[in-house]
């Protein structure tokens, strides 16, 4: 339950915000009087839906992207923190990433990446450039 409101939060409250609206423009004078009832299902449902849908996509995606990080494969993730071109950030367990309570962690960088917001790495010249610099920085 603690990861559900972790992940869907926003989006909840969202759901909240919009059934709102739903409800003010359903109670209106000039509406029919089975409108706040029919609104309020037909977007509440719809709501739901989409909420689970993304929970369900977004779980499904981190349990994958744990699972190539435990394999050996690399992982790429979004850096918020970095407001540049690259703001991604190569992950592996041969740079000191590990998965700890779906956080990738490494005692060298200065946050943790929640794996919510990774994806596999497929390489391009850009980890050439990453290895380049990597290697540059530990002489």
């Amino acid at each position: 339950m603690e990861l559900f409101l972790e992940l869907e939060a926003v989006y909840i409250v969202i759901g909240i915000f919009i059934l709102s609206v739903t409800a003010f423009v359903t109670t209106r004078d000039f509406m029919p009087k089975v409108a706040f009832k029919r609104g309020m299902l037909s977007v509440g449902a719809f709501v739901l839906i989409m909420v689970t849908l993304h929970y369900n996509a977004t779980t499904s995606r981190m349990q994958n992207v744990e699972e190539m990080f435990n394999a050996g494969e690399e992982i790429i993730c979004e850096n918020k923190m970095k407001r540049t071109v690259a703001r991604s950030v190569i992950l592996s367990k041969a740079l000191g990433w590990r998965v700890e309570d779906h956080l990738f962690k490494n005692s060298d960088y200065e946050r943790d990446f929640h794996t919510s917001r990774c994806i596999e790495w497929t390489g391009s010249d850009l980890k050439m450039e990453e290895e380049a610099k990597q290697k540059k920085d530990t002489e």
